[in-house]
């Protein structure tokens, strides 16, 4: 009994030591992946329209991310770097052309020349011509902004990767929302989004917290 109480105290108080933190995949395999120039890239904007400012499927920070994407947006156009927009398309309550929640928020507004592709699925390559539309600039380097992150903005990144294109998603220019965790709870939309962000930069993207990690 006497041994049993002294293993217990020595336990008790030897150091304790933390794990390190997980690596990447990315990191695993020994891949860095160095932040884009902003005058090398391409800027697509994922959904930006009302349906989640001030429609029916508000998120979480959307005002702030707004701004964030609305600033990179016109480094975007100073630079040069071609812009794409997307927007979803849906004959039901969400979406819908006929409503006002389709049309882009006023801070993202395409200007004239900018390409604007019309999807109808979460990942914006499917049943559109954005593959057409990014090789018609001859760059590879992607820089993400939109919603929802873990919906059309993850779809799109993950298909981006295997069209052969390098994406970087500006993590404060994205946002999403309150989710069921099926069993009668919620997952709040800030677990959502940080969850959703470490999973594209576990072996897919290089995630970014703000624009101004993006260079010139």
């Amino acid at each position: 009994m006497k041994t049993i109480l002294a293993l217990v105290a020595c336990l008790s108080t030897a150091p304790v030591f933390a794990a390190p933190p997980p690596a990447t995949l990315l990191q695993m395999v020994g891949v860095t992946l160095p932040a884009p120039r902003l005058a090398e890239s391409i800027l697509l904007v994922v959904d930006a329209q009302r349906e989640y400012l001030d429609g029916k499927l508000p998120l979480a920070g959307m005002n702030a991310s707004l701004v964030e994407a609305a600033t990179l947006l016109e480094r975007a156009r100073t630079a040069g770097a071609p812009v794409v927009h997307v927007m979803h398309r849906a004959d039901g309550p969400l979406f819908n052309p006929k409503g006002e929640g389709y049309a882009i928020v006023a801070a993202l507004r395409p200007l004239p020349g900018e390409k604007v592709v019309v999807k109808t699925q979460a990942n914006a390559y499917t049943g559109t011509e954005l593959e057409r539309v990014l090789r018609e600039t001859g760059r590879k380097q992607l820089i993400v902004v939109g919603y929802m992150t873990h919906n059309c903005v993850s779809a799109t990144t993950r298909a981006a990767l295997d069209h052969g294109y390098r994406a970087t998603v500006v993590a404060a220019a994205t946002a999403t929302r309150d989710l069921p965790d099926g069993r009668g709870g919620t997952i709040p939309a800030a677990t959502v989004q940080v969850a959703n962000l470490a999973a594209l930069a576990d072996a897919t993207a290089l995630v970014v917290a703000r624009g101004e990690d993006i260079p010139e």
